[in-house]
């Protein structure tokens, strides 16, 4: 996999990489990586990886040992629950703001967004059902000009979705997370703000209740 950035550093291009390759599990919690083999998996010097690596460390991403090596780090449950308050406490907001008034052309998106939710369900396609998800997400924010909220939350949200990855990847019953979205988007035309509120509390604690099934399916994944 050759890097070949555009708009943005090698040392972004090479970070923005190995963090979608945390993200999406292609480098499961724990895994042994080193300067040398990214270096040259992605074409590119060591500088831009050891700089990458750093600013992995920083957002909890990597452990460095020196003398030792680097490995992707387990999942830390503390971060999770931060991450998940916080976008607790936004997305009720944000759905409630929707219910006030919202882009017919944002509705729209949402109801294709869930067309696209039921053929990755029919496929198990993980990958895609969390890009979907996000998608759906981002969209309300979008129709409610909250995009600038949306990237504080992603600032925090890496470690959350670990686990929604890890739990879309090891548990194909997708139907619950497709249920709630659909009754999000009929909350949002009938301006049922109550409803949103109370849909989206529940969506967002389906990561709580997870988390013991996950521990237990995945110990070494997990501090």
């Amino acid at each position: 996999m050759k890097i070949k950035p555009i708009t943005s550093t090698t040392r972004d291009a090479v970070y923005q990489a190995l963090k979608e390759q945390i993200l999406m599990l292609d480098l499961l919690p724990g895994t042994g990586i080193s300067e040398k083999e990214i270096s040259v998996q992605f074409g590119v010097s060591r500088t831009p990886v050891r700089e990458s690596f750093v600013q992995l460390s920083q957002e909890g991403l990597l452990d460095i040992y020196p003398q030792r090596g680097t490995v992707v780090s387990l999942i830390d449950l503390e971060r999770v629950e931060e991450a998940r308050f916080i976008r607790e406490q936004l997305e009720r907001a944000v759905i409630s703001l929707a219910c006030e008034s919202f882009p017919a052309d944002s509705l729209q998106q949402l109801r294709t967004n869930l067309a696209y939710q039921q053929v990755s369900m029919s496929e198990k396609d993980f990958k895609k059902m969390f890009e979907l998800d996000e998608a759906f997400h981002r969209t309300i924010f979008e129709g409610c000009r909250k995009l600038n909220t949306w990237a504080i939350i992603q600032q925090v949200n890496v470690h959350l979705n670990r686990t929604r990855m890890l739990r879309l990847a090891a548990d194909h019953r997708w139907d619950e997370l497709y249920e709630q979205h659909e009754q999000m988007v009929d909350a949002i035309e009938h301006h049922e703000a109550g409803k949103a509120e109370q849909v989206m509390n529940t969506h967002l604690h389906l990561t709580v209740t997870d988390q013991t099934v996950l521990k237990e399916k995945f110990p070494t994944y997990f501090k």
